[in-house]
């Protein structure tokens, strides 16, 4: 006899609720998390309205080009995924990271710069890297990376593209709405939560590997400074490039670097337990 997954049973149940009932609903997220006995799952429940969605460098541009066109591929996706949580209650927080100078004199971005200062509970890190304050590898806490991205991470065949900073702006395939905020920086980041009361942070975006672990605003950081943190598993990607170790394919990569996060860092969940819908997947990529 066949069954319906859990996963999407649930989605299909959520796809069936009115909108005004599922903005009052809370989010039921699947959280996967690893220790040295393996996977652990468990279904927890986050008020919308005290949870906050970080979107971390869907650029318009990219000096890797493939890593462009799977940014490219995902925006349409994930802005559709944000203007649920959004439409539930959600605050989202768009960071492209060094572009937000782009953005200066909006209602979105003047909303980060004036929200009344909040002391942090430990001093936020301040070494740069890539234009922005950076959270480094904790050796302590979680030893190396699972992938080599020592290479910049490119995986286009051939010829590799010139690393560079080509980047702008976020891409325009996702809405900034009026209520949203921008901000690349930890402090500006940290007062918009506490102004609203928030604890509970969901990030999504790229690089897993990179920015999504490294940025003040970021796993890394939020982590350390007290938060409870998420990460959406199918709305993120990581520059690896398999011809370094330990090779296999470039979703291959990504995998490890989410179980490298599951185990360390914080649970996973997927959009669909926000969304009802069917969880994003790369062209190419194979099913969870």
């Amino acid at each position: 006899m066949n069954r319906t997954p859990p996963r999407l049973a649930a989605a299909f149940l959520l796809a069936l609720l009115p909108s005004a009932a599922l903005a009052a609903e809370p989010f039921a997220l699947q959280l996967r998390a690893r220790n040295q006995a393996g996977e652990r799952v468990a279904v927890v429940e986050w008020e919308p309205s005290k949870t906050a969605v970080v979107v971390c460098d869907m650029w318009d541009r990219h000096w890797c080009k493939s890593a462009e066109r799977r940014v490219g591929e995902m925006a349409g996706p994930m802005d559709e995924m944000l203007k649920t949580a959004r439409a539930r209650g959600a605050f989202i927080i768009h960071a492209p990271s060094t572009t937000t100078a782009f953005y200066d004199g909006t209602p979105q971005r003047e909303r980060a710069k004036r929200a009344p200062f909040a002391p942090t509970p430990i001093p936020l890190v301040t070494t740069p890297r890539w234009g922005t304050a950076w959270y480094w590898i904790d050796a302590k806490r979680e030893g190396v990376l699972p992938i080599d991205d020592s290479d910049g991470g490119c995986d286009c065949p051939g010829v590799k593209c010139e690393i560079g900073s080509p980047w702008t702006r976020q891409t325009a395939a996702i809405e900034i709405a009026e209520g949203d905020a921008i901000t690349d920086d930890g402090q500006e980041a940290w007062n918009l939560l506490a102004e609203r009361g928030i604890d509970r942070v969901i990030l999504c975006g790229v690089h897993l590997n990179m920015c999504v672990l490294g940025r003040p605003f970021a796993i890394r950081q939020m982590t350390a400074l007290g938060k409870e943190v998420l990460l959406m598993r199918d709305m993120t990607d990581t520059m690896y490039n398999p011809e370094r170790p330990p090779g296999g394919t470039h979703f291959d990569g990504t995998q490890l670097m989410i179980g490298h996060v599951e185990r360390y860092w914080c649970p996973s969940f997927a959009s669909s337990d926000i969304t009802g819908r069917p969880p994003f997947r790369f062209a190419g990529a194979p099913e969870e």
